[in-house]
C-alpha cells in the first residue's frame, strides 16, 4: 500500500528515519516541501498515527499524477473506486492548491466532491452524504503546481502535532513535532542530560521525556481527538498497535529553565497533563547564566525568542551572545546544542563570538515563518 505523510518542511530526513523505524519503506522525500512518500500495510499506517512524533498527517495515496484543469481533476476522482466507503458514512473533501491556476481550492473541492458523489452513485446506487464539519471519511485532494495527489486521510482534521496534553498555551510555543524532531536530531541518548534553558510551556521537555520513557503521543490523541482510520478500518487495528506500548518508568536528567514564574507554572501544568512531571526538573533562572546552575550538560535543545520588533534588536543580540557564551562553559567534548530561530543573522554572529562549530544547519518552515535549525558543537 502506498502512503504519504505531511510534516513541517525541512524535517523530511528526520521523519524518514522515524517512518522506517516503525516499519515503513520510504520511496521518495520532497525536501523542504513537507512530504514523504512510502510503502506500508495497514498496521504500519496505524503505528505511525499512534507512535509517530515527527509527522503531522498520514494519508493513503489513492492517486498521483499530472493534471491541467478542473475537468482533469473531475475525471480522476470519478474513475477511482470509492466503494470501500460504507454507505452510511459521510465524507468531506479537503482541497489544497499550490501554484498558479485559473481556479481556486474551493473550486477543486466542489468539483472533487461532485465527482465522488456521482462515482459512488454509479457503483452503489446510493448518494453518499457530505458532512463538512465532522465527516467520517476525509479525502485530501491536493494540487501542487501540476501534480495532483488524492489521499485518504487516516489522521483526521486535527493533525498529529496537536498531541492533546497541552493545557497551558505559551504565546510562542513550539510545534510539538518540530520539538521532537530537534531532539531526534540531537541524538538524545538514554544516559544523557537534556536542557531547555528557555523552556516556556515545556514542549521540548515534554517531548524529550516522552521519547525517553517510550510514551506514545497516541495515548493523548486517542482521548481527545481520535483517529480517522477508526471510521474506515475499525478499532481492532488500533488495539493491536496499542499492545506494543512498553512505557519506561525510570527517571531521567531532563531540565528546564525560564526566568518567568508564570511560564514555569504553565509548564508544570503541561508536564502533569503529559504524565511526565516526575521526569522533568523546572528551574527559575536565567538562560545567560547556565554555568551558574550546571557544571556540564550533554544536550541543549532550545527555541529562543525571535521576531522581536527592530527597536528591541539590541536586547535580542545580547540574549543570543550571552546565552551561547554561557552554554559553551557547560559543554564538554560530546555536548550538542540544537537551536531553531528566525533571527539567523544575529544568531550566527553570536555563534562566531562564542567560537562554536556549526556541524549542520538547514531551513524549517514553522508557523508561516522561515526559520533555521543549527546543530552546534565545541
Amino acid at each position: 500500500m502506498e502512503l504519504y505523510s505531511t510534516l513541517s518542511p525541512g524535517l523530511e530526513k528526520i521523519a524518514k528515519e522515524e517512518i522506517e523505524s516503525l516499519g515503513g519503506k520510504v520511496k521518495e522525500i520532497r525536501e523542504e516541501r513537507g512530504r514523504v512518500f512510502f510503502e506500508g500495510d495497514l498496521k504500519v499506517m496505524a503505528k505511525l498515527n499512534y507512535f509517530s512524533r515527527t509527522l503531522e498527517r498520514i494519508n493513503i495515496l489513492l492517486y498521483r499524477g499530472e493534471v491541467e484543469s478542473l475537468e482533469d481533476i473531475y475525471e480522476v476522482i470519478y474513475n477511482l473506486d470509492w466503494t470501500f466507503i460504507d454507505e452510511n458514512k459521510s465524507f468531506a473533501i479537503r482541497p489544497l492548491r499550490v501554484g498558479s491556476h485559473n481556479f481556486t481550492s474551493i473550486d477543486i473541492g466542489r468539483v472533487a466532491g461532485e465527482a465522488l458523489i456521482k462515482s459512488y452513485l454509479r457503483d452503489k446506487n446510493v448518494r453518499l452524504k457530505v458532512n463538512l464539519d465532522e465527516p467520517d471519511v476525509i479525502v485530501r485532494v491536493e494540487l501542487i503546481h501540476n501534480e495532483l495527489l488524492v489521499g485518504l486521510d487516516t489522521t483526521g482534521d486535527i493533525a498529529l502535532d496537536k498531541r492533546g496534553y497541552r493545557v497551558y498555551n505559551h504565546l510562542a510555543h513550539l510545534n510539538s513535532t518540530i520539538a521532537a524532531s530537534l531532539i531526534y536530531l540531537g541524538n538524545f541518548r538514554e544516559y544523557e542530560s537534556l536542557l531547555d534553558p528557555m523552556c516556556g510551556s515545556a514542549t521540548i521537555l515534554i517531548e524529550g521525556a516522552l521519547i525517553r520513557r517510550n510514551i506514545p503521543p497516541g495515548i493523548f490523541r486517542e482521548r481527545k481527538y481520535g483517529f480517522s482510520f477508526l471510521n474506515l478500518f475499525g478499532r481492532e487495528l488500533l488495539e493491536d498497535v496499542k499492545r506494543e506500548v512498553n512505557i519506561n518508568y525510570e527517571k531521567y536528567l531532563i531540565y528546564g529553565i525560564d526566568k518567568n514564574p508564570k511560564f514555569l507554572e504553565g509548564a508544570k501544568r503541561n508536564l502533569e497533563s503529559a504524565m511526565v512531571d516526575d521526569t522533568v526538573n523546572l528551574i527559575l533562572g536565567d538562560a545567560t547564566k547556565i554555568d551558574k546552575i550546571f557544571n556540564e550538560v550533554d544536550l541543549v535543545v532550545v527555541n529562543p525568542p525571535y521576531g522581536i520588533r527592530l527597536g528591541k534588536k539590541r536586547l535580542l543580540r545580547e540574549l543570543y551572545d550571552n546565552f551561547l557564551l554561557s552554554v559553551k562553559r557547560v559543554m564538554h567534548g560530546n555536548s550538542r546544542v540544537i537551536c531553531i530561530t528566525a533571527e539567523t543573522k544575529l544568531f550566527e554572529e553570536a555563534i562566531a563570538k562564542a567560537d562554536l562549530t556549526v556541524k549542520e544547519k538547514f531551513n524549517v518552515k514553522f508557523g508561516g515563518l522561515s526559520t533555521k535549525v543549527y546543530y552546534l558543537t565545541l
